[in-house]
């Protein structure tokens, strides 16, 4: 029997919605805009999001960042209290190494836009990173070709560097750069090591266009104590070590080192990536707040189509709901029947929705560099919209038809 009602009632919605091809277009389209447009605002958010959760787990969760500006935002953003912090420095940094018992690893890091040449080709723009020798342990990164830096490579400054993939594919092309040297501000680095390809980051975090060299070389062509050089000290917490407790420890030395009166505010930040994960949460939510608001109106339009389109149909088929009733036919059976027909034009605007999206976030990826992709979890979700606003827009009509004389209804 449910099979039979099934089968009868899809017989009759798909009858209903070929022979009036004009009028279910009309009003599949509200449905379709609506979903569409909350579907790929979703789907963008999620890119975006996974793009820039996954640059922000580069960061790593157990490493707090030395610097002059905090990563807070906001309009009441105190900038004045901050302009006049002095900045990281190296000497800093050898200071916390000797102090610190709660850090498995403490790096420096300076960089600096630089021209960089290998014969006659050169890179404008590429960022010369000088860095001290415990980098590689808090920073994900993994080599392609070559090595890292020895301890006593960085430490006594050698003229060595490894370069990100794209320095190497816009200076090397299809030579091997193990060996060769390259020129910065007229002085020569041999290349020990080559990137692994990372892709672009929304964070501008990706290595692909950076050059490691230690420290004590860069000293002398980058500008040390230039604030946009962005010089950071990474302190990694050991593996039993909470960062909170790393915190208290940091901030004590830093005043120590500083020489901070008992009542004076800190003058350094000390960053965390929550701070950016909390940041961009309410970014998100708004984003998605905006795709709900956008295919609402579209939803809402579409479901008011449905509605009409129903009535319509229930209004010229009230002879033949005559003529079932007078057979036998339950108040159930024409609800469902009238019910399904609007709940499959409202799956069939979503589907269509759903195409449309895959088709734009397939064509996205190629144009932004960024996986776009329509998951599972959206297209659930575009399917679950599209099936109630069949049946909020579906009921009242399906109900009216249920509850008609059958004497009444044949004579109409």
């Amino acid at each position: 029997m449910p099979f039979a009602l099934f089968k009868e009632s899809f017989a009759f919605a798909w009858h209903s919605l070929t022979s009036n091809k004009l009028r279910s277009f009309l009003s599949l389209l509200g449905i379709t805009i609506g979903i569409f447009a909350i579907i790929l605002v979703f789907t963008i958010v999620d890119g975006l999001e996974s793009n820039i959760r996954g640059s922000i787990q580069q960061l790593g969760n157990n490493v707090v960042y030395i610097q002059k500006w905090p990563w807070t935002f906001g309009p009441e953003y105190p900038w004045w209290k901050y302009i006049n912090r002095p900045i990281p420095s190296y000497s800093e940094l050898n200071e916390i190494i000797k102090r610190s018992k709660t850090t498995q690893a403490i790096a420096f890091r300076l960089g600096e836009r630089r021209t960089v040449k290998y014969k006659n080709n050169s890179i404008n723009n590429a960022v010369l990173a000088g860095i001290s020798h415990e980098f590689y342990k808090i920073k994900n990164f993994d080599i392609a070709q070559g090595r890292y830096f020895t301890k006593n490579e960085t430490d006594a400054g050698y003229p060595y560097c490894l370069i990100g993939a794209s320095i190497a594919e816009g200076l090397f092309g299809n030579e091997n750069p193990i060996g060769k040297e390259i020129k910065i501000n007229g002085r020569k680095l041999s290349v020990i090591g080559i990137l692994k390809k990372e892709g672009e980051s929304l964070l501008g975090l990706s290595f692909d266009y950076q050059i490691f060299a230690p420290f004590n070389f860069s000293r002398f062509i980058l500008d040390t104590k230039a604030e946009n050089a962005d010089p950071t000290i990474y302190c990694k917490a050991k593996t039993a070590i909470s960062n909170n407790e790393m915190l208290d420890e940091l901030t004590g030395i830093l005043r120590n080192l500083r020489k901070l009166k008992p009542k004076a505010e800190n003058n350094f930040a000390l960053n965390e990536t929550s701070l950016l994960s909390k940041g961009f949460d309410g970014l998100f939510e708004i984003i998605g707040l905006a795709g709900w608001i956008i295919g609402g109106f579209s939803i809402l339009v579409g479901g008011f189509g449905i509605a009409n389109i129903m009535f319509v149909s229930v209004h010229e088929r009230i002879n033949l709901i005559g003529i079932q009733k007078s057979l036998g036919a339950k108040n159930i059976f024409i609800l469902v029947q009238f019910l399904f027909e609007s709940i499959l034009l409202s799956l069939i605007g979503g589907i269509i929705g759903l195409a449309l999206t895959w088709v734009v976030s397939y064509l996205g990826k190629s144009i932004v560099d960024m996986d776009i992709s329509l998951s599972i979890s959206n297209i659930i979700l575009g399917i679950t919209i599209s099936v109630l606003i069949g049946i909020v827009s579906g009921f009242v009509p399906a109900y009216s038809a249920s509850q008609l004389d059958p004497v009444e209804a044949i004579r109409s």
